[in-house]
C-alpha cells in the first residue's frame, strides 16, 4: 500500500502507533486522529516532526470532525477504543460511549466521504468463556463484560453498513496483541508488557488465576500485516487475528525470564471478573480470505519486544 490517504484512529495508541509508522514509512499521506486518553503522542512524535504524519487531537465521540477530516481519504483504520475488560467493568457508559456510539461515527463519516474501506480493530473478547476451541467466527458470540459487548456491537454496525449500504468493511477480532509501543505502566496493562517489566526491573510477577490459563498471543507486526492486507482485497467480513498457538501463562513468565536472564519470583493473586481460561483463534478463514499467514511465533515476537523495553 503505497501513495494512498489513510486516517487511523487510536493512531497514537500501542497497535494505531505500529500500524502508522508502517504506512508512514510507504510514502502513504497519514493522518492521526487520536485524544490521548490512553495512546501516548511519543509514539508517533519522531514520525510527526518528520513531516510524515499529521496529527489531529480529537474524539471518535466527536461526529464533526471526523466528517471534517475523512474527506478525500481512501482508508479508515479504526483503532480508538477504550481498551481494557476491567476498565469497562468500573466504567460500563464510558466504554459504551466511545467504542460504540464512537465506531457509530467513524462508519456515519466515512461512507459519507466516500472512503473505499473501514478496517475495524474488533476483539477476541466477543467469544467469551465458551469451552470450545479453537473460537471461530461462526461460533455464536458470548460478551463478558461491557467491552466484549462494545466490540461486537461495533462489529455488527460494520456487517449492517456493508449489508445495508453496501459499504465496504472488516473486522478484525485480535488475539491478545503484544509488542513494541505497548505501554506497560496503566493498571489495565496488558499481560507481556506488565510481566516483561517485572522481569527487567527485577520485581516479583503478579498472576491472577493459577497461571494454566492460555492465550494466543499475537505479535504487532503480523496484524499490521492483516491490516493492509484487508484493507488492499476485495472482502469484507469479520476474520480472527492471531498466532494460532495457545500458551499458558505460567510458561508466558518462564519464557520471559529465560530470555531476559533475569529469574523473579510469581505471585498469585485472584481471578479478574471478566477474564477468561482459554483462548485459542482459528485463523483458516483470513488464511483462506486475505492469505493471512503469521510470521512470528512467541519466541521471536517476545525476543523482539523485549529488546524494544530495554531500549
Amino acid at each position: 500500500m503505497k501513495n494512498k490517504k489513510i486516517v487511523v484512529t487510536g493512531g497514537a495508541g500501542f497497535i494505531g502507533s505500529n500500524l502508522v509508522r508502517y504506512l508512514a514509512n510507504e510514502n502513504n499521506h497519514v493522518v492521526v486522529i487520536d485524544n490521548l486518553s490512553t495512546g501516548h503522542l511519543e509514539n508517533v512524535q519522531d514520525l510527526i516532526a518528520a513531516e510524515k504524519v499529521e496529527f489531529i487531537k480529537g474524539s471518535i465521540t466527536e461526529l464533526n470532525v471526523l466528517q471534517d477530516v475523512f474527506k478525500g481519504f481512501d482508508y479508515v483504520f479504526h483503532e480508538a477504543a477504550l481498551p481494557s475488560v476491567p476498565r469497562s467493568i468500573k466504567e460500563p457508559l464510558l466504554t459504551n460511549q466511545v467504542n460504540i456510539s464512537g465506531t457509530l461515527n467513524v462508519l456515519v463519516a466515512a461512507k459519507e466521504a466516500g472512503v473505499q474501506k473501514v478496517i475495524y480493530a474488533s476483539s477476541s473478547s466477543v467469544y467469551g468463556d465458551t469451552p470450545t476451541l479453537p473460537k471461530k467466527e461462526s461460533m455464536t458470540p458470548n460478551p463478558l463484560s461491557p467491552y466484549a459487548v462494545s466490540k461486537l456491537a461495533g462489529e455488527y454496525y460494520c456487517q449492517v453498513f456493508t449489508l445495508v449500504y453496501g459499504f465496504p468493511t472488516v473486522a478484525l477480532r485480535y488475539f491478545n496483541v503484544y509488542g513494541p509501543y505497548q505501554d506497560p505502566a496503566s493498571e489495565y496493562a496488558a499481560v507481556i508488557p506488565k510481566f516483561v517489566t517485572q522481569v527487567l526491573n527485577h520485581q516479583h510477577i503478579v498472576m491472577y488465576g493459577d497461571g494454566q490459563q492460555t492465550r494466543d498471543f499475537t505479535y504487532v507486526s503480523d496484524v499490521v500485516r492483516a491490516n493492509i492486507l484487508t484493507a488492499e482485497s476485495k472482502i469484507s467480513g469479520v476474520f480472527n487475528m492471531a498466532g494460532g498457538k495457545r500458551i499458558t501463562l505460567n510458561d508466558l513468565a518462564q519464557t520471559i525470564m529465560m530470555l531476559c536472564t533475569n529469574k523473579v519470583d510469581i505471585v498469585y493473586e485472584g481471578v479478574r471478573p471478566g477474564d477468561i481460561k482459554h483462548s485459542l483463534a482459528d485463523i483458516s478463514k483470513a488464511k483462506k480470505g486475505f492469505g493471512y499467514i503469521p510470521e512470528y511465533d512467541i519466541n521471536e515476537g517476545l525476543k523482539e519486544t523485549i529488546q524494544w523495553f530495554q531500549k
